[in-house]
């Protein structure tokens, strides 16, 4: 059927019908009659040759015909009021999905949310959190902010910053730590990053311990900082994400040793032709980490 044949009028009656399972609820909500919604619907059918609803003494019933078409019209009507949602006060407002990984995201961008939004409030931003395996193409992301070295296929990446890790812990547990070898016997948290505290040990001159330490695997930082609140061992962490936390003084980084694991990277699928909302946001997180 041609666009400009297209019963508007009708497959409107027939998609509020469907959702309310009534004519007259959905006249209500057209604010139009009840014999407007039933001629719309009855001549919907007529058009495409099937039925859309089986009629009941109290309500309709929708067919296998209408359950068809019912979810492309919902999908379709959801579309148009997204896009006609963004215009506000004669301008065009531009979505922007921003997948961050979640330490960056609670440590540095939340923060700092409100400024973005007073310089640029005409972007609709849409963030998302990941633990830094994250699909661009697949989530339909304009950008990912990653924690690594730069290096992922099909991308362009931006440095942000570098996030040293440091031991963090409990100020109950700091206080039984004044050197480095101190470390030993205690349960180690890490991430996924196996190497992680063998990278410290090195940096701090000491030989692995025999056997291996006590270690407990998360996939967040985020969740680990929690473990790391309730006591439950020592973390390597980026410090740099947890100020907040040291500065009030719900943790602890008892030693001044860090080491380089990675840095944080804004990136964006190379195929991607930036939008005017990502050059903004690109803008200005490149001048908020520097």
């Amino acid at each position: 059927m041609d666009r400009p044949h297209l019963p508007l009028n009708a497959l409107r009656a027939f998609e509020a019908s469907a959702r309310h399972c009534s004519f007259t609820k959905a006249a209500i909500e057209l604010c139009v009659t009840q014999a407007a919604v039933s001629y719309q619907v009855k001549k919907l059918e007529e058009q495409l040759n099937v039925r859309l609803f089986k009629r009941l003494p109290r309500g309709l019933m929708i067919t296998q015909e209408g359950e068809s078409l019912l979810p492309v019209l919902q999908d379709s009507f959801d579309r148009m009021a997204g896009v006609l949602d963004r215009f506000q006060g004669g301008r065009f407002r531009e979505v922007l999905s921003v997948g961050a990984v979640g330490t960056f995201a609670a440590g540095w961008l939340f923060p700092r949310l409100a400024d973005f939004r007073e310089r640029h409030p005409l972007v609709d931003l849409r963030l998302s959190t990941h633990n830094n395996r994250v699909d661009i193409a697949a989530e339909g992301l304009d950008f990912a902010i990653r924690f690594g070295d730069g290096a992922w296929h099909g991308t362009a990446a931006a440095k942000l910053c570098e996030a040293p890790f440091s031991v963090l812990c409990a100020p109950d547990m700091a206080q039984g730590l004044r050197t480095p070898q101190d470390v030993i016997g205690k349960t180690l948290l890490r991430s996924y990053r196996p190497e992680e505290w063998t990278r410290w040990f090195e940096a701090a001159g000491l030989p692995l311990p025999v056997p291996p330490h006590k270690q407990v695997v998360f996939d967040s930082s985020l969740t680990m900082m929690d473990a790391v609140l309730q006591g439950v061992g020592l973390a390597l962490a980026p410090a740099l994400m947890f100020r907040r936390h040291l500065a009030g003084g719900s943790i602890c980084q008892p030693f001044d040793l860090s080491v380089n694991m990675g840095s944080y990277w804004l990136t964006h699928l190379k195929s991607r032709t930036p939008t005017p909302a990502m050059l903004a946001f690109r803008d200005w997180l490149m001048a908020t980490t520097r």
